[in-house]
């Protein structure tokens, strides 16, 4: 059958909803870079000119166009070796949004996106087609589909009234200031544009979305929300950092065995666990510092960008400011942390670091005294109350960036026990705090706790356990762990994995 005649059926044969969808999944805001093939120059007429325009006419051939131009880009492309291109991303993006929406062209060139996924040194695990999706598109979907046609009419008055932000920009005109969202697929195209165009304005991205939140709170609850959905429960789903389908992110394991009693079960159960979250694992038995220079190398290839949090076991011996070794050289455990969170391939997701290593040597013994603690209580202030936001400096959009961000932001890093104190161990099991925290992260799968709330239970579960020292003394003490967190949002431990067997991804 004639190409022409086969994308005609297939456009044909998808919803208006899902041909707005697949345009905004398609024109992914945060490409990754450097790129072969790919530049500086403005993208605004291709994602934003035609939703713009079906917005205003009810009309999809715009958005139609520009489908078919991309599968006859598609159709015409020559996968070149070793050399990922601007292309390369495209492909994978658009297989990815078609197989999500089950709206896969029956003529698309799976082999080519199979020669493509060898170019990323895509591993079998990573070939699932739902790792290519982005995870803060799909958070935005979802909060598309929690609104009704007036609830996104109602974003676009609000929007509109914000002259110093739209001020010059043709397609805002194209619209209008009145809008029929009605229409099936209108709301859908009306929205992504928004969004596009609050991304392309440098006022949200994946973490920072106070300027959508905003609009959305200004709508009318009662007329805005689809049945059994809430202004704050919209909202809240914002709040949290993007990780949804699988996998829920990468993990890596760095693990000293030699003179490490249990050492392996460390591992076995540091694996479980992500596997059981839904990340994709490796293992670095005994690193060096050699061994870590070339994980963060490999952390940085054009691949791990599909990612969207990172999680890092590393468990050894230690003092209290460094990490001993495999080979017994020791690094500066800020070194460590400071230099994974800067790696590009992360910037804008979650990194949650668990040191597993004793931080000294000092123990906080029990000899038979009792200790009564004391409890303190505060009053507890309602920030969204009147009378305390009239007294709230006013923070004005000409003074809020979200550009530049520190490194350690989006970094959470926990200690098994706080500085200058031992870390205990079971002979047989390894770490007690690494066994306490992957039986706490297993149990509270599908409650949607956060990770923060699990360590808080960690740190009372841990600090509940009689430890006794292995020397002459036997001492016995118990051992207090903490964290640091730099998190902008609250990051959830997934409610559900989908198993793998259910997965078609692309031919190998």
């Amino acid at each position: 059958m004639d190409e022409v005649i086969q994308v005609t059926q297939w456009l044909s044969s998808i919803t208006p909803r899902k041909k707005a969808k697949l345009f905004f999944f398609t024109t992914h805001a945060d490409a990754p870079s450097p790129m072969v093939g790919s530049n500086d120059v403005d993208t605004h007429e291709e994602t934003q000119l035609p939703l713009a325009t079906t917005v205003a006419l009810h009309n999809f051939k715009n958005i139609d166009e520009f489908l078919k131009k991309k599968v006859n880009t598609f159709s015409c492309y020559n996968v070149i070796e070793n050399e990922i291109t601007k292309t390369d991303y495209e492909y994978l993006r658009f297989y990815s949004a078609c197989k999500y929406l089950d709206v896969v062209p029956p003529f698309l060139d799976l082999e080519k996106i199979s020669a493509i996924q060898n170019k990323f040194e895509m591993t079998d695990e990573e070939r699932d087609y739902r790792l290519l999706l982005d995870s803060a598109d799909l958070v935005l979907e979802k909060v598309c589909d929690s609104l009704k046609p007036a609830g996104v009419s109602q974003m676009w008055t609000a929007l509109r009234k914000d002259r110093n932000l739209i001020r010059g920009v043709k397609t805002i005109d194209i619209i209008g200031f009145f809008v029929d969202p009605n229409p099936t697929g209108i709301k859908e195209c009306l929205f992504f544009f928004i969004v596009r165009f609050l991304q392309k304005a440098d006022k949200i991205n994946r973490v920072n979305t106070n300027r959508l939140e905003r609009l959305i709170a200004q709508c009318d609850e009662s007329s805005s929300c689809e049945e059994g959905k809430t202004i704050d429960f919209i909202i809240d789903s914002l709040r949290f950092y993007p990780t949804e389908l699988y996998p829920f992110g990468f993990c890596l394991i760095m693990c000293v065995i030699e003179g490490r009693d249990g050492a392996m079960q460390e591992i076995e159960k540091t694996m479980e666990i992500s596997r059981h979250l839904g990340m994709i694992t490796h293992t670095e038995k005994n690193p060096t510092k050699e061994t870590i220079e070339l994980v963060k190398k490999e952390l940085m290839k054009p691949k791990y960008q599909f990612y969207s949090s990172f999680t890092c076991w590393f468990m050894s011996h230690g003092d209290s400011n460094s990490t001993v070794l495999a080979d017994g050289e020791t690094i500066e455990r800020e070194w460590f942390l400071t230099s994974f969170p800067d790696i590009s391939t992360f910037q804008l997701k979650p990194k949650v670091f668990f040191m597993v290593s004793c931080r000294g040597a000092n123990k906080f013994s029990l000899k038979g005294d009792e200790f009564e603690g004391q409890s303190a209580t505060c009053d507890y202030y309602d920030i969204g109350s009147a009378l305390i936001r009239n007294r709230m400096l006013d923070i004005t959009d000409s003074v809020r960036d979200i550009s530049y961000v520190q490194p350690m932001m989006d970094t959470l890093v926990a200690y098994s026990t706080i500085l200058d104190h031992l870390s205990g161990r079971a002979n047989t099991h390894g770490s007690i705090y690494v066994d306490r925290a992957c039986v706490l992260m297993s149990e509270n799968i599908s409650r949607g706790r956060s990770l923060t709330e699990i360590l808080e239970h960690l740190s009372q579960d841990l600090h509940e356990i009689l430890q006794e020292t292995m020397d002459e003394d036997r001492i016995v003490y118990k051992q207090a762990c903490h964290y640091d967190s730099f998190f902008r949002k609250t990051l959830k431990l997934p409610y559900t994995r989908h198993p793998k067997e259910d997965v078609h991804s692309a031919p190998q």
